[in-house]
């Protein structure tokens, strides 16, 4: 009897089986999470909450596919079970960021600080949230990069929504040569300003001289609109006032030095 050649050949049987378990259960759980997405979609759940939901199902099929596999090898479930719980506390103690970071994910999504698609910053970075995962967020920056932040960081430090209202105030500082009229300025500014579209006519417009600088005497412009629309409205006043400046011949004066030589 070839005892070691049986050995051989059942130990190749099981790791056959093993991975057919292992493809199957990999197609099988891609169904799942598939069609669980379907359905939560289906059913509007916030898609912070559907991609935070989705990565702890499919850990946890995972987790259930691995011991499949181990099973097929002989390997005893309580025994496995038991070395995987000491083995999970010897993880934890060494990943307690991570299990931080696992805590920090639950938080924002019970307290929803920002939504899916909102521009953020958190953590110390910019952009738009593209997804809430179990220990990361990531943002989308305005120049295209992809950006992971651990959840802690965001947690532990101060989160502004610039998208989270309908409205938006724009600010500007607006430099003008003390030899101009104060109610020109004013008018010039306000022409501009009832002149565009975006800005919203029925919110508070204030135009008023707020500073006497060095070199120039500086008004406060302070308008609302649409968050959509804030950058737009943003540029097209800085363009569209220092044109109509240009016109009325308002000075916009710049830092420059006198020299005086004596003989």
């Amino acid at each position: 009897m070839n005892i070691g050649g049986v050995a051989i050949s059942a130990l190749f049987f099981m790791i056959i089986r093993a991975l057919l378990i292992f493809v199957i259960g990999r197609y099988i759980i891609g169904l799942i999470i598939k069609q669980l997405s379907k359905i939560l979609q289906k059913k509007s759940v916030d898609p912070m909450l559907q991609g935070f939901s989705i990565s702890i199902i499919r850990i946890l099929l995972l987790f259930v596919l691995i011991i499949a596999i181990l099973q097929t090898f002989g390997v005893a479930t309580s025994s496995l079970i038991a070395v995987l719980g000491a083995a999970s506390l010897a993880v934890g103690l060494a990943l307690q960021g991570n299990l931080s970071n696992f805590a920090s994910g639950i938080m924002l999504i019970a307290l929803k600080p920002f939504k899916i698609g909102d521009y953020a910053e958190a953590g110390g970075v910019s952009g738009t949230i593209a997804e809430i995962g179990i220990f990361y967020a990531t943002l989308k920056t305005i120049d295209n990069k992809k950006i992971m932040v651990p959840n802690n960081s965001i947690t532990s430090s101060t989160i502004t929504n610039f998208t989270a209202y309908a409205e938006r105030r724009v600010d500007l500082k607006i430099g003008v040569s003390y030899d101009s009229d104060i109610e020109h300025v004013k008018r010039v500014i306000r022409e501009v300003i009832d002149a565009h579209d975006l800005i919203l006519a029925d919110m508070p417009i204030l135009i008023r001289m707020g500073e006497m600088a060095e070199s120039s005497i500086n008004f406060t412009v302070r308008v609302w609109t649409y968050t959509e629309n804030y950058w737009d409205v943003f540029y097209d006043l800085n363009e569209n006032i220092k044109k109509k400046f240009d016109e009325e011949d308002i000075l916009i004066p710049y830092p420059h030095v006198t020299v005086a030589i004596e003989k």
